[in-house]
C-alpha cells in the first residue's frame, strides 16, 4: 500500500508540475496578478507531494519490502540501516527520486524565501523550475518506475553494491546532488530574466546566493567523492580524470565562473549577456552529467548500468533544456543594454581574464571527456584520452588563473594600477619564495620543476589572500584594536572570499605534495615480513578473519615504525560479500595532518601463503579535502552575508525617471 502511495504521489507531483510551469507563466505574461500568485503554493505542493514519494521509497528500504523491485534489486535483509537508507540513492530510479527532490525543494525555497522578488519575476522563475520538474517527472514515471512490484515476492534482495556500503558513499551524492541540481535555479533566473528581457543588478543580486548555495554542496560533494575513492578502491589515488569525476568538475568550473561574473553585473552592470550565457551552459553540463552516468555509454565505478533508452530519454531532455534556452538567448540577448565601460587593468578586467581561464580550462575537460566518447559511438575507433592528456592541457590554464586569482581583489574597480596592486603584494611574494626554498630544502632539490611549480602558487594563493584581507583591516598601520574593528565589521561576503581562496591555496599544496613525492611500495608480503615506504618501515604481523553484519573478511594487522619508534597499527581488511559474490578492498590510513601512510591487503598469492600489499606515503595529501572543506566553508560564510538575506538593493529614481541601482 505504502509503494503504491508513494507512486500516486508522483503522479499528482507531475500535475501540479504542469500547473507551476504553466499558469504563473501566463499569469506574469499578462500581468495577472492571482495567477502569479499559484507559483509559491504550486511550487510547496510539488516538493511536499515528491517528500511522500520519496518517504515512501525510503520506508520500503528500510523494513525491506522485497514485494518492490527496486529493494529486490539494491537492498538486504542483512545490511546495515545505514546503507538501507542510503541505498535508496545507490541506484538509477532512486538517485532520480534524490534528484526530483532537490529539485522541487529549491523552487519551493524560491517561493518562500523570494519575498523580495519582483512578482512577475519570482512567477517566471518558479515556472521555469517547474517545466525542469515535469521533464524528470516524465522520466522517472516513464522510464524508472521505483515503485514497480515484484510477483511472487523473493524471500532477500540482491544486496546492494558492496562499494557503495561506505559512509563516505551515503553522505556524497546528496551533497553532489544538490550542487548539481541547486544550478537549476541559476538556469530557472537566466531563462526568466530573457523572458522579461531585463537583466540588472538587483538580478544579479538575487540570483548569486541560489548559485553560492550549490556552488559550496558540489564542492563538498566532490571532495566527499576524491575522498571515498582515496580509502576505498585501494588504489592509493585521489583523482584520475575519469569521466564521471569530469562529468561533476565541469559544472563546478562553469559555476566558479558564473559566480564570479555576477559580481561584475552587480558591482558595475556589466557582463550581463556572458552571466547569462554561463547560467545556462552550467546548468546544461550537470544534465549532461546525469545522462553520462545513466546512458550505458561508461563502464565506471561512479556510472549506473541502465538500459541506453533511459539514456535517450535524458538526451531529449538535455536538448530541450538547453537548445531551448540558448534559442532564447540568441533571440533576447541582444536587446540587453550593456552596462558600464572599464579598463583591461580593473577589477572588471581581472574578473573577465578570471572568466576566460575557467571558460577554456572548462572546454578542454570537455573535449577530453566527451571525445573518445563520440568517436567509440560513432565507430570511428577508441581513443584513450587518461591524465596526461588532462595534465599537459589543464594544469598551464589553472596557473595564470590562480595568479589572476590573487591580484584581483588589489585592483580598483573601472581602473586600475597594476604595479601599485603588485607591490601591495610583496609580503605574498616573500613567502611565497620561502616556501618554494623551503620545499626545495626539504626534498633535497623540490623533485619535479612542477612541483616548485605548485608550492608557489599554493603559497601564493594562501598568503595572497591574507595578504588582501589585511589590506582590507589596514593591519600594521592603524591600532590593532581599529583593525580588529574593521575586521569585525567586514561583510561576510568578505571573509568567505578570503577563505574559500586561501584554502584553495591548502587544496593545491595537497594536490602538489602527494602527486610529486608520494612514496609507493607493492611487493607480496606473508606474515614476519618487512617493507619499507617513504621514511617509515612496515612490519606485517598476521591476518586473521572477521564476520560483518553481511560480509566476512581477512584483516591484516600491520604495525608502523619510524626511525626505531612504533608509529601506529594499522588493519587493512579484503571483504567479500556473499549475496553480490564481490570483494571489496578496506584500506587502513594513518595521518599526521602533514601525511598519509596507507596500506591496502589485497589479493592472496596461488599458494595462499602470501598476500599483494599496496604500501603508499603521501605527503601532505590531507590538506587536499581540508582545503575543499574550507572552499565550502567560505562559500557558506559569503552565503551569511546580510545584503543576501535583505535582498537587492533599493532601487531609487534618477532625475529622468528611470530607475537607478542605490549605492
Amino acid at each position: 500500500m505504502i509503494p503504491e502511495l508513494g507512486h500516486y504521489a508522483l503522479v499528482l507531483a507531475l500535475f501540479v508540475a504542469l500547473v507551476q510551469s504553466g499558469v504563473p507563466l501566463v499569469g506574469a505574461a499578462t500581468g495577472n496578478a492571482a495567477w502569479m500568485g499559484v507559483a509559491r503554493p504550486a511550487a510547496v505542493a510539488q516538493l511536499l507531494l515528491v517528500l511522500v514519494a520519496y518517504g515512501a521509497l525510503t520506508w520500503a528500504h528500510v523494513v525491506s519490502d522485497f514485494s518492490v523491485s527496486n529493494v529486490v534489486q539494491n537492498s538486504h535483509s542483512m545490511k546495515p540501516m545505514l546503507y538501507k537508507v542510503s541505498g535508496v540513492w545507490g541506484n538509477h530510479e532512486g538517485s532520480m527520486m534524490l534528484w526530483v527532490v532537490m529539485l522541487t525543494a529549491f523552487g519551493a525555497a524560491v517561493g518562500i524565501f523570494g519575498r523580495n522578488l519582483p512578482p512577475s519575476l519570482k512567477a517566471r522563475v518558479i515556472s521555469v523550475q517547474g517545466m525542469i520538474g515535469v521533464g524528470f517527472l516524465l522520466f522517472i514515471l516513464i522510464t524508472s518506475n521505483p515503485f514497480l512490484r515484484v510477483v511472487p515476492a523473493p524471500l532477500d534482495g540482491n544486496d546492494l553494491n558492496p562499494l557503495l556500503q561506505d559512509p563516505g558513499l551515503a553522505f556524497h551524492p546528496p551533497f553532489l546532488y544538490a550542487g548539481y541540481v541547486g544550478f537549476s535555479i541559476a538556469f530557472s533566473f537566466a531563462v526568466a530574466a530573457l523572458i522579461e528581457g531585463r537583466v540588472d543588478p538587483a538580478w544579479a543580486r538575487w540570483v548569486r546566493p541560489w548559485t553560492l548555495a550549490a556552488w559550496s554542496t558540489l564542492t563538498a560533494g566532490i571532495a566527499l567523492g576524491s575522498w571515498w575513492a582515496y580509502y576505498e578502491l585501494g588504489w592509493g589515488g585521489w583523482w584520475y580524470w575519469d569521466p564521471v569525476e569530469n562529468a561533476s568538475f565541469m559544472p563546478w568550473l562553469a559555476g566558479t565562473a558564473l559566480l564570479h561574473s555576477a559580481i561584475v553585473v552587480e558591482k558595475r552592470d556589466a557582463l550581463k549577456t556572458w552571466t547569462i550565457l554561463l547560467a545556462i551552459i552550467t546548468f546544461s553540463l550537470s544534465l549532461m552529467g546525469t545522462f553520462l552516468v545513466r546512458s550505458g555509454i561508461l563502464t565506471s565505478v561512479h556510472a549506473f548500468a541502465v538500459d541506453p533508452a533511459r539514456g535517450v530519454f535524458i538526451l531529449v531532455l538535455l536538448a530541450i533544456a538547453t537548445g531551448g534556452s540558448l534559442l532564447l538567448y540568441s533571440v533576447r540577448a541582444p536587446s540587453l543594454k550593456t552596462g558600464g565601460l572599464f579598463a583591461p587593468v580593473s577589477r572588471e578586467g581581472s574578473l573577465v581574464l578570471n572568466n576566460l581561464l575557467l571558460s577554456t580550462a572548462t572546454a578542454t575537460v570537455f573535449i577530453g571527456t566527451l571525445y573518445p566518447l563520440f568517436l567509440d559511438v560513432l565507430d570511428l575507433g577508441k581513443v584513450s584520452v587518461g591524465p596526461p592528456f588532462f595534465n599537459a592541457t589543464f594544469i598551464p590554464v589553472a596557473i595564470p588563473m590562480v595568479i589572476a586569482m590573487v591580484v584581483g581583489p588589489f585592483l580598483a574597480w573601472k581602473r586600475a594600477d597594476l604595479l601599485g596592486a603588485l607591490t601591495r603584494l610583496w609580503t605574498a611574494g616573500v613567502a611565497t619564495v620561502a616556501c618554494v626554498a623551503i620545499a626545495a630544502y626539504v626534498t633535497n632539490g623540490g623533485g619535479p620543476l612542477l612541483a616548485l611549480v605548485g608550492v608557489a602558487l599554493a603559497a601564493w594563493a594562501f598568503f595572497g589572500s591574507l595578504a588582501e584581507f589585511a589590506e582590507r583591516i589596514r593591519l600594521f598601520r592603524i591600532p590593532v584594536k581599529d583593525s580588529w574593528n574593521r575586521a569585525v565589521n567586514l561583510p561576510r561576503s568578505a571573509w568567505g572570499m578570503t577563505i574559500a581562496h586561501a584554502s584553495m591555496g591548502i587544496a593545491i599544496a595537497g594536490m602538489t605534495g602527494t602527486s610529486a613525492w608520494q612514496s609507493e611500495t607493492i611487493q607480496a608480503m606473508k606474515p614476519g615480513d618487512n617493507a619499507t615506504v617513504g621514511a617509515y618501515a612496515v612490519h606485517f604481523d598476521r591476518v586473521g578473519t572477521m564476520q560483518g553484519p553481511n560480509y566476512s573478511a581477512e584483516q591484516g594487522v600491520f604495525t608502523v615504525t619510524r626511525d626505531g619508534k612504533t608509529i601506529a597499527t594499522l588493519t587493512p581488511q579484503r571483504r567479500s560479500y556473499p549475496v553480490t559474490r564481490m570483494t571489496t578492498t578496506e584500506a587502513a590510513i594513518h595521518t599526521t595532518w602533514l601525511s598519509d601512510v596507507y596500506v591496502a591487503l589485497g589479493d592472496p598469492t596461488q599458494n595462499g601463503t602470501a598476500w599483494t600489499v599496496r604500501l603508499y606515503h603521501h605527503p601532505l595529501v590531507p590538506w587536499i579535502w581540508i582545503g575543499s572543506l574550507g572552499m565550502m566553508l567560505g562559500g557558506l560564510v559569503s552565503l551569511s552575508d546580510r545584503r543576501f538575506r535583505v535582498g537587492a538593493p533599493e532601487r531609487r529614481r534618477a532625475a529622468k525617471g528611470t530607475l537607478q541601482p542605490a549605492e
